[in-house]
């Protein structure tokens, strides 16, 4: 008899454990992730600092298998008074530590805002979304190679805090991504192979996923679906030193439109050489990098080692843009061994410049360069929804397969999870 109660007592044990109510929240993300169709918002705000990318995707299936659409896309411009915030602590080593507390969860609602006032105009409810992927805004990125402190690892830094985000909206939000990436041994970027690899491979085509932002990178997919051969890198800057001349000297604006400035003026081959002498250039890949080299100290210093400190604007800007192309494509040329027979798939705000893209495609003789468009996915959109692609994957796949994530690539999810209540 003291057998079958000890044993009753034990079954009675083990069914009150079975029977516990899970927390809501995390019922609600088991839900989620059992669903056969999944709308995710993935959030972009990039260097900038123009606007906030909202794109509205829906999901099904994971990993190689994933399968998205773009449902919606808004670009929503930034107010002066957020531009003058995030300057003013925007990649500077010595900044008001108070302001930086302040913004992060201000960033974070104004962001939130943001999305709630999309989904107005989309006639959706935020109870229709089931995930918030939000990249944040970068405010300083410091890879080992450029902060050269002994003790210390990779380190980068996204403020708009996802805790902030999420009671704002009433929605799940994932943030931080680029901390798993740098804690698997990563720098923090670029993040964009993930989903490059996900929605964008094809066998029998080799393929390179060209972003031009304020700082440019690259992935190479193998027609051969090899995801040990998958290559993502920063190239250096893209628009990042165009766009903060034109912010310094042209009072209103924030981008050489069109390359209208650039195709005014003419290469200064000195400043160009200046430009390109950094150590940075002959880093090995997989490598990062940010305004935190390439600003307009960089350039000034750059000026002053070539004695062209006296030239204008249109010959500064078609130097800086010519800098650009010259690095993008050296790096191209240098990390693939060759670049024959690949198909160029372009994003970014550079990719709207025609005086950028006449010098790559210059650079790169043969070449066929199409918009991410080709693809179904509109350009502007493709980071933010890259970053709706992780989120996808950290609730409902797991770790990304790329082999022996070499050259750079952990095999990991990303993101931390913030629940609403």
């Amino acid at each position: 008899m003291f057998l079958i109660v000890q044993l009753i007592c034990r079954f009675g044990h083990t069914l009150q454990k079975l029977c516990c109510i899970m927390n809501n929240n995390i019922e609600r993300l088991y839900n989620i992730a059992n669903r056969p169709e999944r709308f995710i918002i993935g959030l972009m705000s990039g260097t900038s600092v123009d606007g906030l990318d909202v794109a509205l995707c829906k999901f099904s299936n994971t990993g190689m298998d994933t399968e998205i659409e773009l449902l919606e896309f808004e670009t929503v411009s930034y107010q002066d008074d957020y531009r003058q915030e995030i300057a003013s602590i925007f990649s500077k080593r010595n900044v008001d530590l108070e302001r930086v507390c302040l913004l992060n969860s201000w960033i974070a609602q104004v962001h939130a805002n943001m999305i709630l006032e999309c989904l107005d105009k989309w006639n959706r409810s935020a109870s229709s979304i089931d995930l918030i992927a939000s990249h944040g805004q970068s405010i300083f990125h410091a890879p080992k190679s450029l902060h050269k402190h002994a003790k210390f690892g990779n380190a980068t830094l996204q403020i708009g805090d996802g805790d902030h985000m999420a009671v704002t909206t009433g929605i799940i939000t994932l943030s931080d991504f680029r901390q798993k990436h740098i804690a698997a041994g990563g720098e923090g970027a670029p993040l964009a192979a993930y989903g490059d690899l996900l929605i964008f491979s094809k066998k029998g085509e080799d393929r390179i996923m060209l972003n031009v932002g304020g700082i440019a990178n690259f992935t190479f997919l193998p027609g051969s679906l090899d995801a040990d051969k998958v290559f993502s890198t920063d190239t250096g800057p893209g628009n990042t030193l165009m766009d903060a001349y034109i912010k310094k000297h042209f009072p209103g604006k924030y981008f050489d439109e069109q390359g209208q400035v650039a195709a005014a003026g003419s290469v200064n081959s000195a400043l160009l050489a200046a430009l390109k002498d950094h150590s940075f250039f002959n880093e090995p890949f997989p490598k990062t990098t940010g305004p935190e080299l390439f600003n307009l100290e960089y350039l000034d210093k750059a000026k002053e080692r070539s004695a062209t400190t006296g030239i204008g604007p249109g010959e500064t800007m078609a130097t800086l843009n010519r800098f650009s192309a010259e690095t993008i494509t050296s790096a191209i040329k240098t990390a693939t061994g060759e670049y024959a027979g690949f198909q160029f798939y372009v994003s970014g705000g550079g990719m709207h410049n025609p005086v950028m893209m006449k010098n790559i495609a210059e650079l790169l003789p043969g070449s066929d360069f199409k918009s991410t468009a080709a693809l179904k996915i509109n350009p502007d959109a493709k980071e933010a929804v890259l970053f709706a692609v992780l989120a996808n994957e950290a609730v409902c796949g797991g770790a990304i397969n790329f082999g022996k994530g070499r050259n750079g690539i952990p095999n990991v999810s990303m993101g931390k999870i913030s629940f609403p209540q």
